[in-house]
């Protein structure tokens, strides 16, 4: 059975009730940060509140592990649109431990693709144009080494401000205690 019904159950009642009026902000980060993180579910209400951020603080840019495979992906789209266009100053890249993304098992995906009806030849034929199943599901062997990778692309990235400072964390999924990896502050 679908979620679909209960969702839009709720959703009208809560917009009956007016429960959005303590949401309302606008589109800029009022703490003015951007803040690539990981999807997982136990980040959703543990992260912002770790941090002391509440609706409307920051940019939050969620995908698989934190990780940009891409310089010129969404992801990193969605953190250049977050710095020129609603005023973001620092950027913060947060992984976490336990991550579902350390040691990915790439042909373990593939296999489930297949598993799932998803033709072989379309995999071949995907290698074959030049996109890498090892590169397009990469993970990481830990979450720091994830993290900085996602740092280090943000800060060489051509299109990317100098002047911004780019941080990198790993937060404890259970108690939310962060560990700094790196603090940037160029000038």
């Amino acid at each position: 059975m679908s979620i679909i019904p209960s969702l839009l159950e709720f959703n009208k009642k809560f917009v009956e009730e007016k429960q959005y009026e303590s949401y309302m902000t606008n589109k800029f980060p009022d703490k003015k940060v951007a803040i690539l993180t990981c999807m997982d579910t136990r980040l959703v209400e543990l992260l912002p509140k770790a941090l002391g951020l509440k609706n409307g603080d920051a940019k939050f840019i969620k995908n698989a592990g934190a990780i940009l495979t891409q310089p010129f992906g969404s992801a990193m789209r969605s953190i250049l649109v977050a710095v020129y266009e609603l005023g973001a100053r620092e950027v913060l890249v947060i992984g976490h431990h336990g991550c579902g993304m350390t040691n990915l098992d790439t042909q373990g995906m593939v296999n489930k693709f297949i598993e799932n009806g998803i033709d072989p030849a379309v995999i071949s034929t995907l290698e074959n144009s030049g996109i890498r199943m090892e590169k397009f599901l990469r993970g990481f062997s830990n979450a720091q080494e994830g993290v900085m990778q996602s740092v280090k692309m943000i800060r060489n990235h051509p299109l990317f401000p100098k002047a911004v400072p780019v941080h990198g964390f790993v937060i404890d999924p259970v108690t939310g205690k962060l560990e700094v990896l790196v603090e940037d502050y160029r000038e």
